[in-house]
């Protein structure tokens, strides 16, 4: 992370990433505390989200390196998280094991996009503040993630 951790984060992207961990917070909740009749509802919610999520940031990482005019890999890497999000609604198409495995699934994987925002800082593709905004946003949607995913 950069010196002065989130306040180095520009206002407006501190503010609306941080309001981006409300939506699983709230399923999270009520996968664990919540009635009964909503906990397939919050489940399901809670995996749209994190899927979602994990495609939003292969599309940020698309955007960066196309403003910057990056290396091929970025690209690669860019369209690894929607195919995964994808990938992990298999078992629910075919009536598997679903949404817990799921779930657990994309909590790594969005912790796991950290090493590609690491990288994008290192090689001058993503602004210095980033890695002070991911690394909470990926932890705790992360973790959320997997809360609803073990709650499951």
């Amino acid at each position: 992370m950069t010196k002065g951790g989130l306040r180095s984060v520009p206002p407006a992207a501190r503010m609306l990433g941080l309001a981006g961990l409300l939506p699983q917070a709230a399923a999270a909740l009520l996968v664990v505390a919540g009635p009964l009749d909503l906990r397939f509802s919050a489940l399901a919610l809670a995996f749209a989200y994190a899927a979602l999520i994990l495609s939003f940031l292969g599309g940020l990482w698309w955007g960066l390196a196309a403003a910057r005019g990056a290396g091929g890999w970025i690209y690669v890497a860019a369209v690894v998280p929607s195919l995964f999000a994808l990938a992990t609604t298999v078992p629910w198409a075919v009536g598997a094991a679903w949404p817990g495995p799921s779930l657990i699934a994309l909590a790594v994987a969005i912790w796991a996009s950290l090493i590609v925002d690491r990288r994008l800082v290192r090689e001058g593709v993503a602004p210095g503040w980033w890695m002070s905004l991911r690394v909470p946003l990926s932890l705790g949607l992360g973790a959320l993630t997997l809360v609803a995913g073990i709650a499951a």
